[in-house]
């Protein structure tokens, strides 16, 4: 069998560092306290997955391949994987979950896996011809032999281009339609530049959608594969955009609030900071922690994101740990910043939201039919008596004397 010498051009050069800087933030995302975050194991896959496809797409366009002629085509369910990882990454870092029955995504890529397992088993002769028919059709192919078993029992492995082109549609769809009712509900326009959090993810979708557009453009100018290098050089810039977010500052993940904002979760509609301290205390308090200003400032801004648009505090099965997960940080760090930016313990923090939300329900008239016991379900107390308690340390008054007044007032 004919090989040609490897060689590593300046496109070469710049798949080879995307797949380098690909792998960095994929392990980056996925070890840490940055792995409690749902959305950055999404992020994290998926940075692994774009960086084993144009990892891929080198060795075949740097005659590597002649030499692993064993991983030819090693990478294709990948290409069923990126669309919805993408996908799920969005969602949880909007609602700060995944979609229920979300492994349903994962499908299309493990049914590829699935029919490529045969792939394994074929002889070199059959994978090196396969590899000159994608990347070298000037050379002469070798003779095969007969042995080997099918190696595409769905006979879909013709139609990859397309199938990859609808799943980059599909996804990035679904990503855009989380992306837009988020925006209408902070009242802002889908190309507005705030929330911060919702235009990067916007931005991001935006580039993830130029992909299938580059498809459509280089597959019908090159035979087979001979144009994935373009491909692959805009996955890499893809990956380089989301390295540069990353460091551009820790704001990446969070919304914007004024530097000198009172209270750092001011922006959403709430209870009022329960503390005494002049704010002197607080900034002694916090040079002390173990936190820097930056990191603290970024959880915090999550905090208001993920608060305007979750409501996290409703949940009945709500714990330090689970907020601690959905915000990125550690239990331990995340009560630290409570107590010493907030000036609340947690359960006093969550208490205090929970008995606001009572408060709206009480007063609205479109809700005077909800018993007291419901609005304590409603609000994520399973107990009613404990939204008792709650209700009465915070307020003074209980739940049905808030109501009675809420209407005298009315009348």
């Amino acid at each position: 069998m004919r090989s040609l010498p490897p060689h590593l051009d300046l496109f070469g050069l710049i798949i080879l560092l995307g797949v380098a800087q690909g792998l960095f933030l994929g392990l980056f995302f996925l070890t840490g306290s940055r792995s409690g975050s749902i959305a950055n194991r999404c992020l994290g896959w998926l940075m692994l997955s774009i960086s084993a496809v144009i990892g891929e797409i080198l060795l075949g366009y740097s005659n590597y391949q002649f030499q692993l002629l064993d991983w030819v085509d090693f990478s294709e369910p990948l290409n069923f994987l990126m669309g919805p990882l993408f996908f799920l990454y969005v969602f949880a870092r909007i609602r700060g979950r995944l979609p229920r029955q979300w492994a349903w995504h994962l499908l299309p890529a493990l049914i590829w896996a699935i029919n490529a397992i045969s792939w394994l088993y074929q002889p070199v002769e059959y994978k090196y011809n396969n590899y000159l028919e994608a990347w070298h059709p000037e050379l002469p192919q070798v003779a095969e032999l007969h042995t080997y078993l099918s190696e595409d029992f769905l006979g879909l492995r013709d139609y990859i281009n397309e199938l990859t082109l609808l799943s980059c549609l599909l996804y990035n769809g679904l990503a855009l339609a989380v992306i837009k009712p988020a925006f209408q509900k902070a009242g802002k326009s889908v190309w507005s530049s705030s929330p911060a959090v919702l235009a990067r993810l916007r931005n991001l979708t935006l580039l993830f959608a130029v992909l299938p557009l580059l498809i459509v453009i280089v597959k019908p100018q090159f035979q087979e594969d001979l144009g994935d290098y373009l491909l692959a050089c805009y996955l890499t810039g893809v990956i380089y955009v989301t390295s540069f977010l990353v460091m551009s500052g820790s704001t990446f993940f969070q919304d914007n609030v004024p530097e000198q904002a009172p209270n750092p979760i001011g922006n959403v509609p709430g209870p009022e900071r329960a503390t005494g301290e002049t704010s002197e205390e607080p900034r002694r308090k916090y040079e002390k922690s173990s936190l820097s200003e930056e990191v603290e400032d970024a959880v915090l801004r999550k905090l208001d994101q993920l608060l305007a648009t979750e409501k996290p505090y409703l949940q009945t099965d709500m714990s330090l740990p689970k907020l601690a997960a959905q915000l990125g940080t550690s239990p331990h760090h995340l009560s630290q910043l409570l107590n010493d930016r907030l000036g609340q313990r947690f359960f006093d923090w969550l208490a205090t939201y929970r008995v606001a939300e009572a408060k709206q329900l009480l007063r609205n008239t479109n809700t005077a039919y909800l018993k007291i016991d419901e609005i304590a379900e409603r609000v994520g107390y399973n107990s009613p008596s404990a939204f008792h308690t709650a209700f009465k340390r915070i307020t003074n008054q209980t739940p049905a004397q808030f109501r009675d007044a809420a209407q005298t007032e009315r009348n």
